[in-house]
């Protein structure tokens, strides 16, 4: 069992031991990645002793529109999910900052890719994690010579799990690249995202962010992202975005579950800004670490205590 991992799992209906949580070679989404998925966090507060949750519902929501788009064949609902985690996370006793996986898979032992007629099961497992990427130091990324799949190929509004072998090529390319992260173009060649992350441009002072269309998850951290900046006079524009246009941004961060919101210094060996955090990514995240910590009053709507 990893390091990270905690004692207990969430697994085909009960909650196990984690060494107990497994599958049989002859898995059916282990052979095809027919299974969906999401990720969400847990930030514990010290002083409040207490667990939150970051938009649980909305992210336990997009789970299952997952597993509509894909065909998935189960029935739980979204207030099961967000029950499940909350008993899973009192079970292991969690006070510390977690990462949670339920996964939605296909379980049957047997052939034939496709989803339909397949049974299908729910596991959710917990991580002990803090920085996903580092978000203090500013990120060094490349546009991938991967391009990003289009919604006509793996639906990109599903979090699927064999769609992520188009993530570890970029993700994969860019590290042995001396760097941290990828950036996709769409098969347009606009901007998409990052490997696991969407993306976000300040130019003039207004930021600027690729649209569903170009081939994004619609991510929840985004939508906050997008929220915290409205809150603050600051204009959104969801737009197509030119790769050209990333060099000669001022400010560029990353924002998802993983990732939370980290700043990118360098594109392609150019430099963005003058190299450092710029004034509205240092804004928008302080904004963001203290809400999902439970010290922005007006965003505890986001937060579903565990305790």
């Amino acid at each position: 069992m990893a390091q990270n991992s905690f004692p207990y799992t969430y697994f085909e209906g009960k909650i196990v031991p984690s060494e107990d949580a497994k599958v049989s070679v002859q898995t059916h989404a282990l052979q095809y990645g027919t299974g969906v998925f999401g990720g969400i966090r847990g930030y514990y507060n010290e002083a409040k002793k207490n667990l939150f949750v970051f938009r649980l519902p909305e992210h336990c929501k997009r789970l299952e529109n997952s597993t509509k788009i894909m065909q998935l064949q189960i029935q739980i609902t979204p207030e099961e999910i967000q029950s499940i985690i909350l008993d899973l996370l009192r079970k292991n006793e969690a006070k510390q900052n977690v990462y949670l996986r339920p996964f939605i898979y296909t379980s049957a032992l047997q052939l034939s890719p496709r989803f339909h007629d397949v049974k299908a099961d729910i596991t959710v497992y917990a991580l002990k994690l803090d920085d996903y990427l580092d978000t203090q130091n500013g990120l060094t990324t490349i546009v991938s010579s991967w391009q990003r799949f289009s919604d006509n190929q793996i639906p990109t509004l599903s979090k699927v799990s064999g769609g992520y072998v188009n993530s570890a090529l970029a993700k994969s390319e860019a590290v042995q690249n001396g760097m941290d992260e990828a950036i996709f173009l769409d098969a347009r060649g606009f901007v998409s995202e990052g490997s696991a992350e969407n993306l976000f441009i300040v130019r003039d002072g207004v930021i600027h962010t690729p649209t569903i269309p170009s081939s994004i998850l619609e991510g929840i951290t985004r939508r906050s992202i997008i929220q915290i900046a409205k809150d603050l006079g600051i204009q959104v524009v969801e737009r197509d975005i030119a790769r050209s246009e990333l060099y000669i941004a001022d400010e560029l961060f990353f924002s998802g579950t993983g990732v939370q919101v980290a700043w990118v210094k360098e594109v392609d060996r150019r430099v963005i800004g003058n190299g450092n955090i710029g004034p509205i990514t240092k804004k928008i995240q302080s904004i963001f670490f203290e809400a999902v910590r439970g010290e922005q009053p007006s965003y505890m709507n986001w937060l579903t205590p565990v305790y």
